[in-house]
């Protein structure tokens, strides 16, 4: 009983404290007191106690067929003067409940985000996704794009063709780079010996934070000879040796620094002075179309007029459909891709192949300065569609299906290349079984033999 007059002497003395501030201050000021006040709401009822400034006992009821509500056990029901007339009603007491601020109330639906490390790619940096809760994976785009400009890009590029055709102009022409500073021609009599040749010229080239590793192959020597008689071996050779490094590799221990040297594209210099494909290069394509994404190009289209390219073209095309030549194929729209973008691929693909001009050299023209050749007729821009393929021969190498030439080496290619390994790991190793099941036969007979050789002589 002591200890019940005790609580409830508190529980009177924090009403006094509070009654200026009632109930707010009891939610978010005193916690010990509202625990009490909900501690005081279960113990029953004393008879003939009264609180302070109150003018009833806790224990009196109120008379039958009184308006107010049924009341709960041990809980005041009627409506009590405390000190200095202030009127509290049962329902203002606090309910149980968990105990929160007045002002959490006001707060907006969704918590203040954090800064984002993406600034201006944060797909959630808008005004109407403010207030909205989300899960945050829409930035999985973002995170694989900041891996990938930190580890850097390769790509591996090779120029077949005859010489003379301006596969090295072209090159330095779409890389803006000079990669054969120090090569040396040679003269005729060594071309009549030369054989072909596989060079590589490695380069990392930077542009706006994103660091790419070019790799050039080149063939010199190829189509020079006067037997031209399988002059396309050693270039598949090559190709053959880096899909098999790329394969021990990746089946090696140590995979997490794998160095892709893979052919992703060859570009194919057609020669203009002819009547479409030449035996040669129909035989260099149907060698290489399954192992290498091709790019047939008519070098030195300035030495045609605009209808002889379009005739041009038009022989090669049908030349590559009769002899059933795989080139590389641009991949397909999607649905819903812009009608600019569909007109853009069909016009690629009608460009097929691409009849380009190469040139280093700064040419001046009113007051304008540009890549070009300078002829006694004219001048002819590189960089002009009206002259030449270069812009779209550069754009898909680089600015657009890039990666699309990546993927088809990686999962067409080289998977072709890789089952086939496979295979031959597989047969191999059913032949080697067969061997030994034979050698195991052939020994147990000639044991079988012995034996049976000793047992005549015993009997």
């Amino acid at each position: 009983m002591e200890r019940l007059s005790s609580t409830t002497n508190r529980f009177v003395n924090a009403i006094n404290r509070h009654r200026e501030m009632w109930p707010s201050s009891l939610a978010i000021e005193d916690c010990e007191d509202a625990e009490l006040a909900y501690t005081m709401r279960d113990l029953p009822p004393r008879a003939g106690h009264t609180i302070p400034g109150s003018e009833k006992p806790m224990a009196d009821r109120e008379p039958e067929g009184s308006t107010n509500p049924p009341s709960i056990p041990g809980t005041p029901t009627t409506t009590r003067s405390l000190s200095r007339g202030f009127m509290v009603s049962e329902a203002e007491f606090p309910r149980r409940g968990p105990l929160t601020s007045m002002s959490s109330l006001d707060s907006p639906l969704s918590p203040s985000r954090c800064k984002s490390p993406w600034a201006r790619f944060d797909p959630y940096d808008s005004a109407e996704d403010q207030d909205k809760e989300y899960v945050g994976f829409a930035t999985l785009p973002n995170q694989v794009h900041r891996k990938s400009v930190k580890k850097g890009f390769a790509f591996t590029l090779m120029v077949a063709g005859e010489s003379g055709l301006g596969k090295s102009t072209l090159v330095n022409s779409l890389f803006l780079t000079d990669l054969y500073k120090d090569r040396k021609m040679p003269h005729a009599e060594e071309r009549i010996a030369q054989t072909v040749e596989i060079t590589k010229h490695v380069v990392a080239i930077e542009e706006k934070g994103v660091k790419l590793r070019l790799t050039i192959v080149d063939t010199p020597g190829f189509g020079d000879a006067v037997n031209n008689t399988e002059s396309w071996r050693a270039i598949v050779d090559y190709i053959d040796q880096q899909f098999e490094q790329y394969f021990r590799d990746e089946s090696g221990l140590n995979r997490k620094n794998i160095q892709d040297n893979r052919v992703h594209c060859c570009l194919y210099f057609i020669s203009p002075f002819g009547r479409g494909l030449r035996p040669i290069d129909v035989e260099f394509m149907r060698m290489l179309h399954e192992k290498v994404n091709i790019v047939p190009v008519l070098a030195k289209a300035d030495s045609l007029t605009p209808a002889e390219v379009r005739k041009m073209k038009k022989k090669i095309c049908q030349d590559i459909e009769r002899f059933n030549i795989r080139i590389y194929q641009f991949p397909e729209c999607e649905s819903d891709e812009e009608e600019d973008s569909k007109l853009q691929h069909e016009e690629l693909k009608e460009s097929v192949p691409f009849a380009v001009i190469g040139s280093n050299i700064q040419v001046e023209c009113q007051g304008r300065r540009f890549r070009g050749r300078q002829y006694p007729w004219g001048l002819v821009e590189v960089e002009n569609p009206g002259h030449s393929d270069f812009l779209k021969l550069r754009n898909i190498l680089v600015r657009t299906h890039m990666q699309d030439l990546k993927e088809v080496t990686r999962e067409t290619h080289y998977e072709n290349y890789r089952a086939q390994c496979i295979q031959n790991m597989t047969q191999m190793v059913v032949r080697e079984r067969k061997r030994s099941l034979c050698n195991l036969l052939r020994r147990m007979q000639e044991v079988l033999e012995r034996i049976q050789e000793q047992m005549r002589q015993a009997h």
